[in-house]
Protein backbone atom coordinates (compact mmCIF):
# COMPACT_ATOMS: atom_id res chain seq x y z
CA UNK A 1 0.00 0.00 0.00
CA UNK A 2 1.41 3.39 -0.96
CA UNK A 3 1.83 6.16 1.62
CA UNK A 4 -0.88 8.40 0.11
CA UNK A 5 -3.58 5.77 0.61
CA UNK A 6 -2.31 4.88 4.07
CA UNK A 7 -2.33 8.54 5.06
CA UNK A 8 -5.90 8.86 3.73
CA UNK A 9 -7.02 5.98 5.94
CA UNK A 10 -5.36 7.51 8.99
CA UNK A 11 -6.88 10.89 8.19
CA UNK A 12 -10.37 9.41 7.76
CA UNK A 13 -10.00 7.51 11.03
CA UNK A 14 -8.78 10.57 12.92
CA UNK A 15 -11.55 12.77 11.51
CA UNK A 16 -14.23 10.18 12.34
CA UNK A 17 -12.89 9.90 15.89
CA UNK A 18 -12.94 13.70 16.30
CA UNK A 19 -16.50 13.90 15.01
CA UNK A 20 -17.63 11.07 17.34
CA UNK A 21 -15.96 12.77 20.33
CA UNK A 22 -17.66 16.09 19.55
CA UNK A 23 -21.01 14.36 18.98
CA UNK A 24 -20.63 12.52 22.32
CA UNK A 25 -20.05 15.84 24.11
CA UNK A 26 -23.00 17.50 22.40
CA UNK A 27 -25.33 14.56 23.06
CA UNK A 28 -24.29 14.47 26.74
CA UNK A 29 -25.19 18.15 27.07
CA UNK A 30 -28.75 17.07 26.20
CA UNK A 31 -28.75 14.13 28.61
CA UNK A 32 -28.33 11.44 26.00
CA UNK A 33 -25.72 9.36 24.22
CA UNK A 34 -24.53 9.66 20.64
CA UNK A 35 -26.19 6.32 19.89
CA UNK A 36 -29.52 7.58 21.24
CA UNK A 37 -29.11 10.74 19.16
CA UNK A 38 -28.46 8.59 16.08
CA UNK A 39 -31.52 6.45 16.79
CA UNK A 40 -33.76 9.51 17.04
CA UNK A 41 -32.32 11.00 13.86
CA UNK A 42 -32.76 7.73 11.93
CA UNK A 43 -36.33 7.28 13.16
CA UNK A 44 -37.07 10.84 12.16
CA UNK A 45 -35.90 10.03 8.61
CA UNK A 46 -37.38 6.53 8.47
CA UNK A 47 -40.25 5.96 10.91
CA UNK A 48 -41.16 2.37 11.66
CA UNK A 49 -37.71 0.82 11.49
CA UNK A 50 -37.23 -2.41 13.39
CA UNK A 51 -34.73 -2.76 16.22
CA UNK A 52 -32.69 -5.13 14.02
CA UNK A 53 -32.53 -2.58 11.19
CA UNK A 54 -31.38 0.07 13.65
CA UNK A 55 -28.77 -2.26 15.13
CA UNK A 56 -27.24 -2.72 11.68
CA UNK A 57 -27.11 1.04 11.05
CA UNK A 58 -25.72 1.90 14.49
CA UNK A 59 -23.38 -1.12 14.24
CA UNK A 60 -24.23 -2.61 17.61
CA UNK A 61 -25.84 -5.85 18.71
CA UNK A 62 -29.66 -6.00 18.74
CA UNK A 63 -29.66 -6.35 22.56
CA UNK A 64 -27.77 -3.06 22.81
CA UNK A 65 -30.38 -1.35 20.62
CA UNK A 66 -33.10 -2.84 22.79
CA UNK A 67 -31.53 -1.26 25.89
CA UNK A 68 -31.05 2.10 24.17
CA UNK A 69 -34.66 2.05 22.97
CA UNK A 70 -35.78 1.10 26.50
CA UNK A 71 -34.18 4.31 27.78
CA UNK A 72 -35.68 6.41 24.99
CA UNK A 73 -39.06 4.83 25.63
CA UNK A 74 -38.78 5.57 29.37
CA UNK A 75 -38.29 9.25 28.46
CA UNK A 76 -41.36 9.14 26.17
CA UNK A 77 -39.24 9.85 23.09
CA UNK A 78 -39.84 6.56 21.23
CA UNK A 79 -42.57 3.98 21.19
CA UNK A 80 -42.59 0.37 20.07
CA UNK A 81 -45.48 -0.77 17.93
CA UNK A 82 -46.09 -4.35 16.82
CA UNK A 83 -45.34 -5.16 13.19
CA UNK A 84 -48.66 -5.87 11.44
CA UNK A 85 -47.17 -8.85 9.58
CA UNK A 86 -44.80 -10.40 12.13
CA UNK A 87 -45.59 -10.35 15.83
CA UNK A 88 -41.93 -10.99 16.70
CA UNK A 89 -40.89 -7.59 15.31
CA UNK A 90 -41.33 -4.22 16.99
CA UNK A 91 -41.53 -1.12 14.81
CA UNK A 92 -40.11 2.04 16.33
CA UNK A 93 -41.72 5.45 16.09
CA UNK A 94 -40.95 8.86 17.54
CA UNK A 95 -43.26 10.29 20.16
CA UNK A 96 -44.21 13.99 20.15
CA UNK A 97 -41.72 14.73 22.95
CA UNK A 98 -38.86 13.86 20.58
CA UNK A 99 -39.64 16.69 18.14
CA UNK A 100 -38.24 19.62 20.19
CA UNK A 101 -35.18 17.55 21.10
CA UNK A 102 -34.60 16.70 17.45
CA UNK A 103 -34.80 20.40 16.59
CA UNK A 104 -32.09 21.16 19.16
CA UNK A 105 -29.96 18.24 18.02
CA UNK A 106 -30.30 19.45 14.43
CA UNK A 107 -28.86 22.80 15.53
CA UNK A 108 -25.92 20.89 17.02
CA UNK A 109 -25.52 18.83 13.82
CA UNK A 110 -25.56 21.98 11.69
CA UNK A 111 -22.89 23.53 13.89
CA UNK A 112 -20.73 20.41 13.63
CA UNK A 113 -21.08 20.47 9.85
CA UNK A 114 -20.12 24.15 9.78
CA UNK A 115 -16.98 23.42 11.79
CA UNK A 116 -15.98 20.40 9.69
CA UNK A 117 -16.49 22.17 6.36
CA UNK A 118 -15.12 25.60 7.31
CA UNK A 119 -12.76 26.89 4.63
CA UNK A 120 -13.72 24.30 2.02
CA UNK A 121 -15.04 25.71 -1.25
CA UNK A 122 -18.51 24.43 -2.24
CA UNK A 123 -17.16 22.78 -5.40
CA UNK A 124 -14.42 21.02 -3.44
CA UNK A 125 -16.95 19.96 -0.81
CA UNK A 126 -19.14 18.45 -3.55
CA UNK A 127 -16.15 16.48 -4.81
CA UNK A 128 -15.33 15.27 -1.29
CA UNK A 129 -18.94 14.16 -0.73
CA UNK A 130 -19.00 12.29 -4.05
CA UNK A 131 -15.68 10.61 -3.23
CA UNK A 132 -16.85 9.60 0.26
CA UNK A 133 -20.05 8.12 -1.20
CA UNK A 134 -17.97 6.10 -3.65
CA UNK A 135 -15.68 4.91 -0.84
CA UNK A 136 -18.73 3.85 1.17
CA UNK A 137 -20.11 2.00 -1.87
CA UNK A 138 -16.76 0.28 -2.39
CA UNK A 139 -16.64 -0.88 1.24
CA UNK A 140 -20.24 -2.14 1.11
CA UNK A 141 -19.40 -4.18 -2.00
CA UNK A 142 -16.30 -5.54 -0.26
CA UNK A 143 -18.34 -6.56 2.81
CA UNK A 144 -20.96 -8.23 0.61
CA UNK A 145 -18.29 -10.10 -1.33
CA UNK A 146 -16.67 -11.30 1.91
CA UNK A 147 -20.06 -12.38 3.29
CA UNK A 148 -20.84 -14.22 0.06
CA UNK A 149 -17.47 -16.02 0.18
CA UNK A 150 -18.03 -16.99 3.80
CA UNK A 151 -21.52 -18.27 3.01
CA UNK A 152 -20.32 -20.40 0.08
CA UNK A 153 -17.43 -21.90 2.07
Amino acid sequence: MDNARYDLLILLNDLARSIRTDADRRARSHGMTRAQWLILARLNRTPGMSQRELAEIVEVEPITIARLVDRLEAHALVERRPDPDDRRIWRLHLRPAAIPLLAELDIQRTDMLRIVTDGIAPAALGTVIEALHQMKTNMAACRKSAADEKESA
